[in-house]
């Protein structure tokens, strides 16, 4: 897996005017967010709890819907259900909680669900999850039992199985978190050599840095430019803050 930095500068996300609050509450978690994401971007997104990070993924994937708005997806519309399905196969959403991603009594369980709802066969979906496993560090992981994982172990699976779909752009939520130094290294060396654009979450500036080319902070249900990190990150054109 190799970082290639001369992909297509397409659009692959966008949302615009994008308002979005939560039953029972009178304030929008996003209030007229613009977010235009190419091909190629890999961008950091750092921001206080409740400020609407995980809420932007889940509205990308279509687990939440906004109050208004548009969003279209590898240059289409997309509004219902049906629309999003697509969407599930090319973009991968790693949950903040690993929990919330594996399901499977095995990890190789839980590595082959992906390929095999693809419709890969047994065999073709046994060596893709092996392959992802390798790559993560996590050869002879296969047949342990997913609940016996440490955290951080879980973390990394879960990932696996994000990978195992062959996606073309991830979204990221706060990968790092909870992961001793070892792990964490070896998350930024896999993510960094791996040749896809992804949203990044993290409350850990290092990592971070190590991994974005570009910062951006959540305030008032908008997305912007982070200020801290200026001398760190240039300015970014590709996602706007109308």
């Amino acid at each position: 897996m190799t970082n290639n930095n001369n992909n297509e500068k397409q659009i692959r996300i966008n949302l615009a005017g994008i308002f979005f609050k939560y039953p029972g509450s009178n304030k929008h978690v996003l209030d007229d967010l613009h977010l235009h994401f190419h091909s190629g971007d890999r961008i950091g997104i750092m921001a206080p709890n409740g400020s609407g990070k995980t809420t932007l993924l889940h509205i990308i994937m279509g687990i939440l819907k906004p109050d208004a708005g548009i969003i279209e997806i590898f240059g289409k519309p997309v509004r219902k259900d049906k629309d999003f399905e697509d969407v599930r196969r090319k973009i991968g959403l790693l949950f903040q909680d690993a929990d919330d991603q594996l399901f499977s009594p095995t990890v190789l369980e839980d590595v082959a669900f992906g390929p095999l709802n693809l419709g890969k066969s047994r065999d073709q979906a046994k060596k893709i999850a092996l392959e992802t496993l390798e790559e993560l560090g996590l050869s002879g992981f296969e047949n342990r039992i997913t609940y016996m994982l440490s955290g951080g172990e879980k973390r990394l699976v879960a990932l696996a199985t994000v990978l195992s779909m062959k996606p073309e752009i991830l979204l990221l939520d706060e990968p790092g978190a909870g992961l001793d130094e070892k792990t964490k290294s070896r998350l930024i060396d896999v993510l960094s050599k791996i040749d896809l654009s992804y949203i990044l979450i993290s409350h850990d500036n290092n990592f971070l840095f190590e991994l974005s080319d570009s910062i951006y902070t959540m305030k008032n249900g908008k997305i912007f430019p982070c200020e801290k990190t200026h001398q760190h990150v240039h300015s970014h054109p590709h996602i706007s803050h109308e």
